[in-house]
């Protein structure tokens, strides 16, 4: 209702509509559904513009029914849900396959492999060498060549200034895995356990 509303009135000269799925966003996670923070209507939306239309169109003319624009927007809603189903689906399956490719990089130890099904499961990550020092109970030095052994497989990238020194995992990192993967030897490292907890808070390296 709130969404109609506002793209109803019309209150602002530019972006009645954003503004109104925005309020839609919010009174739903509001009324504690928090899975609206995850799905897209405005995909959906776009892909038939003139259904939304329409849908303002049929209440306006049919004594202000709002029937027809909650229908709709069960519909719109209903949907995104499914492709959001369908995302999750698709990145489970990605994870399976680039979790078979780590198991067939030639060389690279437990603590190596534990990072990496941790990056492939939480791209945005951040890591530093304290971290990894941390999480896995050994040296400076060890977690340094760790982590830069894995920048020069081309599988981390690490910012080149600044200090603690960051490390990400690159974009493309299924796929690297499962080209390092093809062109080396088969090799199947000891079982992860992919529940290992990483200590990935950032400290000082200097200190």
């Amino acid at each position: 209702l709130l969404h109609f509303w506002l793209a109803y009135d019309h209150p602002f000269v530019d972006g009645n509509g954003r503004t109104a799925r925005a309020l839609f966003y919010w009174c739903m996670l509001r009324r504690d559904y928090p899975l609206f923070e995850f799905i897209s209507i405005s995909q959906i939306l776009l892909r038939a513009p003139v259904r939304y239309a329409e849908a303002f169109l049929h209440t306006e003319t049919d004594g202000n029914d709002l029937t027809y624009f909650l229908l709709h927007q069960a519909g719109v809603v209903k949907k995104a849900v499914a492709s959001l189903r369908d995302y999750l689906t698709e990145k489970r399956a990605e994870l399976g396959r680039a979790s078979l490719s780590l198991r067939g990089v030639p060389d690279l130890n437990h603590r190596q492999q534990a990072l990496l099904l941790h990056a492939l499961r939480e791209p945005h990550t951040r890591y530093v060498i304290t971290g990894h020092q941390r999480s896995h109970n050994v040296s400076y030095q060890t977690a340094s060549n760790d982590l830069y052994d894995l920048v020069e497989r081309g599988l981390l990238t690490v910012l080149p200034t600044g200090r603690p020194r960051v490390f990400f995992a690159v974009p493309d990192l299924s796929e690297k895995l499962a080209k390092l993967a093809g062109a080396g030897r088969i090799f199947v490292p000891p079982e992860v356990d992919p529940n290992l907890s990483l200590d990935l808070r950032m400290r000082d390296e200097s200190k």
